[in-house]
């Protein structure tokens, strides 16, 4: 049978309305996500500069994760109070700790909400963060984009619940510290938290939530199970 080129066009023109209708597929969003890299670190902590120089390299070299640095709060009363110290960043490595059995310790990497190692042992953590990458666990896509000083974050259907987690960070700071265990040494940190909040709990319908900016130059997305563990992440 020969088509006529009038027909063609009408094929060709169909088959870009259905694909302009083409669902969204989870399968290559959960493939892309991110493992999600949590260093609970400290300016005053002297064995914290090799973990920070180990997350800076993860920032600056790889895409298949998302590193954060989480300055806690309780090595300010010892000599010198980290400028980037969060309650929220001591509270969630309290939860971990409470989770893994370990309490708190700095430096801490936690991978994906699953395992916890200290943040400067690269033999124990690079391993782990390919056994996450290989699992990657993920319930649903997300999805973060900027409009202005407004984020729109995407939550796709799914089955199991969850909470999203919104993290605003900033890209770079260098810091010189004036006393402490690391009085006289300047900083570089990367990826630094400067806020955490909750967003919307997740039960597998899918949500698209508007939200302003947090404090941060830049932000990321976490969906978290009710076990602490990390099943879905984006970043803009």
């Amino acid at each position: 049978m020969t088509l006529s080129l009038a027909s063609l066009r009408r094929a060709s023109t169909f088959a870009v309305l259905l694909a302009s209708f083409a669902p969204w597929s989870p399968s290559a969003a959960a493939t892309d996500r991110p493992v999600v890299i949590e260093l609970f670190t400290s300016q005053g902590c002297s064995s914290c500069p090799p973990a920070n120089a180990y997350l800076n390299e993860m920032v600056r070299q790889r895409r298949d994760v998302l590193p954060l640095a989480f300055h806690v709060t309780y090595w300010d009363r010892l000599g010198w109070k980290d400028p980037f110290s969060l309650p929220a960043a001591t509270d969630r490595q309290a939860r971990y700790g409470s989770r893994f059995g370990d309490g708190s310790y700095t430096p801490e990497i936690v991978v994906d909400g699953v395992t916890s190692h200290v943040g400067s042992n690269r033999a124990e953590v690079g391993p782990a963060i390919d056994r996450a990458r290989a699992a990657r666990a993920t319930a649903t896509p997300l999805k973060l984009a900027r409009h202005g000083d407004k984020l729109t974050v995407e939550v796709g259907g799914g089955e199991g619940r969850g909470r999203v987690l919104l993290v605003g960070f900033d890209h770079r700071h260098e810091t010189a510290i004036g006393r402490g265990e690391n009085g006289g040494r300047t900083l570089e940190e990367l990826n630094v938290v400067r806020s955490v909040r909750a967003l919307a709990d997740w039960s597998g319908t899918a949500l698209r939530l508007s939200e302003p900016m947090p404090e941060g130059e830049d932000a990321a997305v976490i969906l978290e199970a009710a076990d602490g563990r990390i099943v879905g992440a984006a970043r803009l």
